[in-house]
């Protein structure tokens, strides 16, 4: 891959430090350049947090990436400090497991998520896909939709097994050899699905009930674990 991200981000760095200064407080990477799984097609997934962000900040950080190398890759997320403090707490779990730091640090974040707030994220992931995958089957019967559910199942997968084990692993490589059964086949599936994107529409139905069962199992089990 001609692209080097490390390059890039060193760039969009000093760029984020001249335009905010000591408003700047962390920048970090989501998505697969975060994860190290990136592939040509890959957003740049950025995260920037300023002591505060008004709207103006947004725009001058628009103009700011306009004239940054590969605009069209750059997608993301900014917010200022309390309002990500103040975030729904099952959002912040997987925001800061999944986010890599290249400046500063959101360690403030972890005191404040509990393990109530990971089982949360677990049955809010469970519900949406539930919802949307059931759907997905009785009217639209769209493989793209069917992929996409499996890209969401994989964080899902991450966050029961921090549930079960306080380890957060990043990478779905390292994750699958230390998953069971019915984890492992749903984050197998969704590896499979990224390699053999035909595989959705060959094995629609199949796939489909897979990914329906383990949704629907998932929303009982933390819903218990709620009460």
């Amino acid at each position: 891959m001609s692209f080097d991200i490390n390059i890039w981000m060193k760039e969009y760095l000093y760029k984020l430090k001249s335009l905010f200064g000591s408003e700047l407080l962390f920048v970090g990477l989501q998505g697969s350049y975060g994860r190290g799984e990136a592939t040509e097609s890959s957003d740049i997934d950025a995260v920037v947090i300023l002591n505060h962000v008004t709207p103006e900040d947004l725009k001058a950080y628009s103009t700011m990436l306009n004239i940054l190398p590969h605009r069209e890759k750059v997608c993301g997320f900014i917010s200022g400090r309390q309002e990500l403090i103040n975030w729904e707490r099952s959002d912040l779990f997987q925001f800061y497991h999944d986010t890599t730091p290249f400046f500063g640090s959101i360690d403030f974040l972890l005191p404040l998520i509990s393990k109530a707030d990971i089982h949360r994220a677990i049955r809010i992931g469970a519900c949406n896909m539930y919802h949307i995958c059931g759907h997905n089957m009785v009217h639209e019967k769209d493989s793209e939709i069917l992929k996409s559910l499996y890209k969401s199942a994989s964080f899902t997968v991450q966050a029961v097994y921090y549930a079960q084990t306080d380890n957060y692993i990043k990478q779905k490589v390292d994750l699958i050899s230390v998953l069971q059964r019915p984890e492992q086949e749903i984050l197998q599936t969704c590896i499979t699905l990224k390699q053999q994107p035909d595989l959705a529409q060959n094995k629609f139905e199949q796939l489909s009930d897979l990914l329906f069962q383990w949704t629907s199992e998932l929303i009982i089990k933390y819903k218990t674990k709620l009460n």
